[in-house]
């Protein structure tokens, strides 16, 4: 979908709640700020943040300050879309933090949770950083409902040979397989060469970085088009920091696919900037 976005009048700048109109195959369509969308879709700010972030609503172009708009077309679509009782669609975005909450909706102790989700069968959709600079997880209450649905021996069995051996060790694969969804969910929302390349930039530390793109012209590229934090992502710095390492890939093989990833993304870039002069160095 393209949408052109109509110019501001000069005279004073869009605000979050503004009307504006984008062009949707030569139909004009109103632009509504988060706020308004939010009380439309029956959702918090918050919940209608989630959504967007897994793809179930899709945000249009932004104001000249950044701030998030919708399309009214897109708000009819999604309520459209939602099945069942009519808080459907807050259901599919409602969220328990901590092991203690979310072992509550499987029916199960937190600490049998906690080695599940640190064995990877439950993939957080996002972080908190507690006061104590302590990692809190966010899990979707919906696919913890699924699971338990689907694999009821799992949580009342002894854990698998293969999970006992990562407790053992001290694994954790949360970390992990977050940023493994959250690179998944970034890439679904863009087609672009160069912006896909950038998602995958960002997960990469700063020396793997600078080896797998010596050319700074294009880091800079990389860095302009990336994707800004994840929501919920700590303001306060001494949390930031703790959050920014989780945004990092940290294992060598996690590493070296990311890696691997960005330079097939990168070539891909490349070629269009060549072909089209669009975008990017060449």
């Amino acid at each position: 979908m393209t949408y052109v976005v109509t110019a501001p009048p000069q005279d004073r700048a869009v605000r979050e709640g503004d009307p504006a109109t984008v062009r949707d195959d030569g139909a004009a369509q109103l632009l509504v700020g988060s706020a308004q969308a939010a009380g439309e879709l029956g959702l918090t700010r918050g919940e209608l943040a989630r959504a967007v972030q897994l793809g179930i609503v899709r945000a249009g172009p932004p104001t000249t300050g950044g701030a998030a708009r919708f399309a009214r077309a897109e708000l009819a679509r999604v309520r459209a879309a939602a099945e069942g009782p009519p808080d459907a669609l807050r259901r599919l975005v409602e969220t328990v933090a901590g092991a203690q909450a979310a072992a509550e909706v499987l029916g199960v102790g937190p600490s049998r949770f906690t080695r599940l989700a640190r064995c990877g069968h439950f993939i957080p959709v996002g972080y908190r950083i507690n006061r104590y600079r302590a990692v809190v997880w966010l899990y979707l209450a919906a696919e913890l409902r699924e699971f338990a649905d689907r694999e009821p021996d799992m949580l009342r069995r002894r854990a698998s040979a293969q999970d006992r051996d990562l407790l053992a060790a001290k694994g954790d694969l949360r970390p992990r397989t977050w940023r493994g969804r959250h690179v998944g969910l970034l890439l679904r929302r863009t087609a672009d060469p160069w912006a896909r390349a950038a998602v995958l930039a960002g997960v990469l530390p700063e020396d793997e970085l600078r080896e797998a793109v010596p050319d700074p012209a294009e880091r800079t590229v990389l860095a302009a088009l990336a994707p800004p934090p994840p929501y919920g992502h700590p303001q306060v710095p001494a949390a930031a920091a703790v959050a920014e390492g989780l945004l990092r890939a940290g294992p060598p093989d996690e590493v070296h696919w990311y890696r691997s990833s960005l330079e097939f993304a990168l070539a891909g870039a490349r070629g269009q900037s060549k072909s089209t002069g669009e975008r990017g160095p060449t």
